[in-house]
């Protein structure tokens, strides 16, 4: 019988496993994932996701008997093109094996890939043609709602839902990140009053706004934040895929750790999304 090399045959060396995670289970606190719309995913730089929306017609009153008027929805679509994010690791076989190493590690990695996803969701600037990836963040999106500048009170806020909700959305999150969330904290009742707006005594404020659950991340920039409907934000996410080979460093005794993750979005409806500031200390 005729010899034939497989990987059935070969030792794991030979055949180094490629494991697969869904990325809400290993990157739960990813941004995209919270607050849009997942429409499905792609593999490659060169593939797109055809996004299908409609612009609603107007519908009307008619007469018993009379002609209906013929309805013209648009027939509109965007495209999701995606990038890939990525970590390589390298690390002696002896640290590799220590026990703890390896959780340790695929810990760090997930944490990086959820700090740079959410940077790219939130902030990340236009590319540069002819690169159409990473897509810009939500921040720099043309056509957004800006609400103003928030100082001592929730009225900017409360102005920028109701033009968000007379454009059609249904907010369901507000972004901020840490510094803005703390400013919001400080707010009080009244000039004379010690009484936070948000939370009194020494109970922490609930994580709330205007009966909107507010997600803190620091990749929202400073004194800055979004109020979001996830139904405007469509993305497209892969699996997390995660590598482990003995082989490109053979000769060092060394392990690579690669992870990759693709991801990408597009807001189809960018005035059922609103941002505003938040006055800084000082000012």
């Amino acid at each position: 019988m005729t010899f034939l090399v497989s990987t059935p045959t070969s030792d794991a060396a030979w055949r180094p496993d490629v494991t697969v995670f869904a990325p809400g289970e290993v990157l739960p606190n990813a941004l995209i994932l919270q607050t849009s719309t997942v429409a499905g995913q792609i593999d490659g730089d060169a593939p797109s996701v055809r996004v299908a929306f409609l612009d609603d017609d107007d519908a009307q009153f008619t007469a018993e008997g009379s002609e209906i008027p013929e309805a013209e929805p648009d027939l509109a679509e965007q495209l999701i093109h995606t990038a890939k994010i990525t970590q390589l690791v390298r690390i002696t076989n002896e640290q590799y094996n220590q026990t703890g190493t390896a959780n340790q590690l695929s810990e760090s990695v997930a944490r990086a890939i959820t700090r740079r996803a959410n940077t790219a969701f939130v902030a990340e600037p236009a590319p540069v043609g002819p690169a159409v990836a990473p897509a810009v963040g939500l921040i720099g999106t043309s056509g957004i709602v800006d609400g103003g500048v928030m100082f001592d009170s929730l009225d900017v806020l409360t102005d920028l839902l109701a033009t968000l909700q007379n454009n059609l959305a249904i907010p369901s999150v507000i972004l901020l990140g840490p510094l803005g969330w703390s400013e919001m904290r400080k707010m009080k009742v009244g000039t004379s009053y010690n009484q936070t707006l948000l939370g009194a005594g020494t109970a922490d404020a609930e994580q709330r706004l205007l009966g909107l659950p507010v997600v803190v991340d620091p990749s929202v920039p400073d004194y800055s934040g979004l109020v979001l409907d996830k139904r405007a934000v469509v993305s497209a996410v892969g699996p997390v895929r995660v590598a482990v080979s003995e082989h490109a460093f053979f000769s060092s005794d060394s392990v690579l750790l690669r992870a990759t993750w693709r991801i990408g979005h597009v807001v189809v409806r960018p005035n059922r999304i609103g941002k505003f500031t938040i006055v800084t200390p000082g000012s």
